[in-house]
Formats: structure tokens, sequence, C-alpha cells
């Protein structure tokens, strides 16, 4: 099955090619352009210097999100609109799952952070052992801390990763010495991790129902939290 994966939940947005469990490129941009100008610029040269063609592609994946509103809404419409001419299935992966897939790492927990603002992470756990990944926390928006509290009771080495990462670090480092700060080529989202989410979802049959997909923000944005202020206090 030939995969094509969106990432753009944050200021990065990148493409990237599966066929069946191996990739075969990676289109990656962090050069602070708007998503809606790059994105499918990306996925149509990827698709072309594979040597494929968008009618060969069979299945689309997303992150959905958390992440940046705009940049996840960006991102659920491109992976919609190229699967709508062909009919094709979409999967839409938790930003964070997809972190957590991509990181590569072996042994240790795998905490994806990425500032959601007032005060706030938008974080999931995950504990890996031997390329195995199993949830240890639902996704979530937490304070720092929080998030010290669950992480200071891990004897884990664990690895931190997201666009977060430095402020967790600056922050938590010396209440949590276990701490891990990636590289910079593995700090920030990328799509590879988000298509071996979605092949994972593939392995167990799942059929990627596109007419459900949508955007998963976990919270209200700044402008309907604003309008249902002025609502309360409308009514008062």
């Amino acid at each position: 099955m030939l995969l094509l994966a969106f990432e753009t939940s944050a200021k990065a947005a990148s493409v990237a090619l599966f066929d069946g469990n191996t990739l075969l490129g990676e289109q990656y941009q962090n050069t602070g352009l708007t998503h809606s100008q790059t994105l499918l610029v990306m996925a149509e040269n990827l698709l072309s210097q594979c040597g494929k063609t968008p009618a060969q592609v069979e299945a689309v994946a997303v992150a959905n999100g958390p992440g940046s509103f705009t940049g996840v809404r960006i991102g659920v419409a491109a992976a919609k609109g190229f699967a709508w001419g062909g009919e094709l299935p979409i999967y839409g992966v938790s930003t964070l799952e997809a972190m957590s897939l991509g990181l590569g790492v072996w042994d240790g927990v795998v905490c994806p952070v990425m500032d959601a603002r007032r005060s706030q992470v938008y974080n999931a756990l995950f504990y890996v052992n031997q390329g195995g990944v199993t949830r240890q926390t639902e996704d979530r928006a937490i304070s720092l801390e929080d998030l010290k509290i669950e992480l200071k009771k891990l004897s884990k080495p664990i690895f931190l990763v997201g666009d977060g990462s430095n402020l967790c670090y600056n922050v938590l480092s010396e209440s949590v010495p276990g701490l891990v700060m990636p590289p910079e080529h593995r700090l920030h989202q990328r799509a590879v991790g988000v298509g071996l989410a979605a092949l994972n979802r593939i392995a167990v049959g799942d059929a990627g129902d596109g007419g459900s997909l949508t955007p998963n923000y976990l919270r209200l944005s700044q402008a309907e939290r604003e309008r249902m202020e002025r609502q309360a206090a409308s009514s008062q």
C-alpha cells in the first residue's frame, strides 16, 4: 500500500511516503512559510522524486491534533482534499503518538510536549520497549507542575520530543534528573511518525474513515473562549 502522510501541527511542515512498511522518502520544511503555501507542493515534489503519481497513492494519513489550531486545520483539510477524488481511506492520528513513534527510542519513556500557552503543554506519555510502544496516558493539556509530579515517579529515562522540549527541560530538569533532550533533527514533529502510526492502524484492520475525521484540539481556541466569556458576562 502506498501511503502519503502529512504533519502540520506546529511551525514545521513535512510529508512522508511509505510503500508498505518501507519509507520511500520525506520532505521537511521549517522556514516559517505558511503550511497552505508549502504542503501540497511538498507532496507533489516528493511523489515525483519517488517516481510515483498522485493516482498511485492508496491511503492518506495526517496528524489531527493536538497542536496549532491553524496548522492542524490546514493539515486535515489537505489530507481530505487529496483523498477526496480517489475516495481514499484517511487515517487521523494523534500528533503526540506520532512523535513517540518517530523519535526512534529503543527503551524508555517518551514524553511528547507541545507548548499550549496558558502555562500548559499538550502531552501524553508512552513507554517504548524494543520498538513496541505502549500508551501510558491519554492526550491532555497539563500544567508543567502536574507533569513534573508524574515524571518524578518514573525510573526509566524520559525522552522529550516536540516544540515544548526546551521549555520543559529548562523548567523541570533540576527536579527530574532522568530527562533527556533529543538532538535537533529528532526534536520536531515529523510526517514519518504520522505514517508509522497509520501503518499500525492499517495492520489491525482499521478502514480509515475520512468522513469522521475532525481536528482534535483538546481545548477551545482563544476566539471561542473569548466568545463564551462575553456570552457569560452578558447573561449576568
